[in-house]
């Protein structure tokens, strides 16, 4: 009984503790998302300079990450040679800092709730990508399933109420950088056996993309910063977004780690339909029928491409446990088989 009443406090605990992960995940990218467009939107705080905002995100998450690699030591810096970080490191560097400004820039003309019905279409975006860099083989299922996403978030935007061409290019724009970037991570790090933890991942790719923004941002943005009084930044606003944009890659790192990938994907349903409601009941952002009728429809093929996903992974591994299984029996038939041969050699000798 005492055994019993453990394991069950056991599993309750780490049921318990899942969870927790999940609500702290969803609670930071639900924050993220509501205090950018709060400081991007016109509208609000009337800060509309995303390039500025995006390297301020990644000068803070460059410092963080240098103090707690370099001189606390909480995390090792991962094995890497100049030239490996040139054609690895660098070239996911510029597709974050593309994927972060566009996205950011979005904000400014969009909901976000559309923008979130947007982003239903990353599973599309990464699968047609994979397929053409031959990382995932065309199936006509997997595809099937794309186009009936595809067409909800088609029906989404065709029932958007404030529709704006710019800030769609601009997410749709995103979506493809961040699609590419995942695709590059696996063939550029990860098919070499290299894993970044959120941390080592923003203290080599975080001053890449500083880098890379400076450029556009001394052309695009400078200029006006300039000649307006925005360039003096709201430090405790600046600061805090900051902290939340470094806390939530912890607690990416902390959710995938501690559940799965799969559980991200699930609870990233949960927290965008919060958003939608959000967007509507507290911004005041027109939510209409049709839009909820075209995101329902990306949802459910949303949902159907996780569950797959789900099945293959349950296939994999039952294959992988059969494997295990086949080779421990061969390994006792082969012991056994020795065993006989040198039973029978010994006793010819005796003779």
């Amino acid at each position: 009984m005492g055994k019993g009443g453990s394991l069950s406090n056991s599993v309750l605990k780490s049921i318990l503790l899942s969870y927790s992960y999940v609500a702290i995940w969803i609670f930071l990218s639900f924050t993220v998302i509501v205090y950018n467009k709060y400081i991007l939107d016109p509208k609000m705080f009337n800060w509309p300079f995303p390039i500025s905002l995006t390297m301020i995100h990644m000068l803070f998450c460059s410092t963080l990450a240098f103090l707690l690699v370099r001189v606390f030591n909480v995390v090792e810096p991962v094995s890497m040679s100049l030239d490996l970080y040139l054609k690895s490191v660098v070239p996911i560097g510029l597709l974050y800092s593309f994927s972060l400004w566009f996205s950011n820039s979005a904000y400014i003309y969009l909901s976000v709730s559309f923008i979130q019905m947007l982003k239903a279409l990353m599973p599309v975006a990464v699968y047609s990508i994979g397929i053409l860099f031959k990382k995932e083989s065309f199936k006509s299922n997997t595809m099937a399933n794309m186009l009936a996403i595809s067409f909800g978030v088609g029906v989404a935007a065709y029932g958007e109420a404030q529709f704006n061409g710019r800030g769609v290019m601009l997410q749709l724009g995103a979506v493809a950088f961040e699609a590419t970037r995942l695709v590059m991570i696996q063939i550029l790090l990860t098919s070499k056996g290299i894993t970044l933890n959120p941390i080592t991942s923003l203290y080599y790719v975080a001053p890449c993309c500083l880098a890379f923004l400076f450029v556009p941002w001394v052309i695009v943005e400078l200029p006006t910063l300039r000649d307006t009084s925005s360039f003096h930044l709201d430090l405790p606003v600046f600061g805090t977004n900051s902290l939340c944009a470094f806390a939530l890659n912890l607690a990416v790192f902390l959710l995938v780690g501690k559940t799965s990938a799969l559980t991200m994907n699930v609870a990233g349903v949960v927290k965008d339909w919060l958003l939608i409601a959000f967007s509507w009941s507290v911004i005041k952002d027109t939510v209409t029928p049709v839009n909820l009728f075209g995101y329902f429809l990306a949802f459910l093929g949303v949902g159907w491409y996780n569950h797959m996903k789900l099945q293959g992974l349950k296939a994999n591994e039952a294959l992988k446990r059969a494997a295990q299984v086949a080779g421990d029996e061969e390994g006792k038939l082969l012991e056994e088989k020795e065993v006989e041969g040198g039973g029978g050699r010994k006793s010819d000798l005796q003779d």
